[in-house]
């Protein structure tokens, strides 16, 4: 009976092994037209450069490489988000150049050398700044279109706001500011949830942190399961609809072709044991961004979804409405939560199409009288 369970379970394991290695060539899918051939001007690549003294890789994908250049920030910190707009496909490319780049530590960029003392937004935003230069020469382009998301949002602004001379603008996507605050309202709101519904067994689960007692408490909430469990059975966390990390997210990566078996281990090696190892997340904590960058000299944009509470919309909002600035606007997204580009991403091309494109904000929420 053991040699046929350990049979049958050897085998399943090589099954999945097969569908991994099929499903991970580590190629992007092209732009074809009709017939079936490359759409002339586009681009659709995996490139790797040094940034900073370490190999950094990158996707840049575009239906025409004239457009303007768009560098995209991602979330976590160094926790890639590309299998997102493999899964979704939202659109940017019809309108930028846009360079998908992954931080050092974490996806194409992680390597099991890297100082984790390295791993510090100062360093992440000088790195952007590099990433950029290589973008604006390589396309010709004296300036960049700059978005972030989530985790990102701090990297950008510092980049942004040291280095305005480079960019056209910056979009911000659940836009980082305090986020021990953003925790604590998390927190409360999930406990009133479960309490409205008699879940005691997530309050619970939710009350072992005591989250409002103490901000060292926040931390250890933030990294903890139920923190993810509970925002998407709640819808906001990552997306409204989205309800299962498991399915939201964690296939999601395996199943992108972009990636080889081997980048797709290192996206998980990368969190699950080289992130711990560095300060990134008690930077994150104990810095109020809203504080460290009061001004930036470009025009200013920042999507949230309603739903939004992995990173407090509320807050963002705050933020903004002192934030010096040429011009800003802030998009309220009814039908998403932390992740309006591939929630609502018709919504999305509307405000590039006439905000973003023609430095305005005329679709932006209007301000209360």
């Amino acid at each position: 009976m053991f040699i046929v369970l350990l049979t049958t379970v050897l085998a399943f394991i090589l099954i999945i092994a097969c569908i991994l290695l099929i499903d991970s060539p580590g190629k992007i899918e092209p732009f074809l037209d009709d017939s079936g051939k490359p759409v002339p001007k586009s681009i659709s690549e995996k490139t790797f450069i040094d940034i900073g003294g370490v190999r950094q890789g990158m996707f840049i994908r575009s239906k025409n490489s004239r457009n303007p250049v768009l560098l995209y920030v991602h979330g976590g910190p160094a926790f890639p988000n590309y299998f997102l707009f493999d899964q979704y496909k939202p659109g940017l490319e019809d309108y930028f150049t846009v360079c998908y780049w992954e931080q050092r530590g974490g996806g194409l960029s992680f390597a099991a050398d890297l100082s984790p003392e390295s791993m510090t937004f100062n360093q992440l935003a000088l790195d952007a700044v590099e990433v950029t230069n290589y973008l604006r020469d390589r396309f010709g382009k004296d300036k960049i279109y700059l978005m972030a998301h989530s985790g990102g949002t701090p990297i950008a602004l510092l980049a942004a706001s040291r280095n305005p001379e480079l960019y056209n603008a910056y979009i911000g996507m659940g836009q980082i500011t305090n986020q021990t605050e953003s925790e604590k309202m998390a927190y409360t709101y999930m406990l009133d949830k479960y309490a409205a519904a008699g879940n005691q067994k997530n309050i619970q689960k939710l009350s072992k942190y005591r989250v409002l007692e103490a901000d060292s408490n926040v931390v250890s909430f933030y990294k903890s399961a139920i923190r993810d469990q509970a925002m998407h059975e709640l819808g906001i966390g990552t997306m409204y609809q989205m309800h299962s990390v498991f399915w939201g997210v964690f296939v999601p990566v395996w199943t992108c072709k972009a990636y080889t078996l081997r980048e797709k281990i290192n996206i998980w090696t990368s969190k699950f044991s080289f992130l711990p190892k560095t300060n990134l997340i008690h930077e994150l904590f104990e810095t109020d961004f809203t504080v460290e960058v009061p001004k930036l000299d470009i025009p200013v944009y920042f999507f949230s979804g309603k739903y939004d509470l992995t990173v407090n919309i509320n807050l963002a909002k705050a933020y903004l409405d002192k934030l010096q600035a040429p011009l800003k606007g802030f998009y309220t997204f009814e039908n998403s939560a932390h992740s309006p580009l591939f929630e609502e991403s018709a919504r999305v091309r509307q405000i590039i199409e006439n905000d973003i494109l023609k430095d305005t904000c005329s679709l932006a929420d209007k301000t209360p009288q």
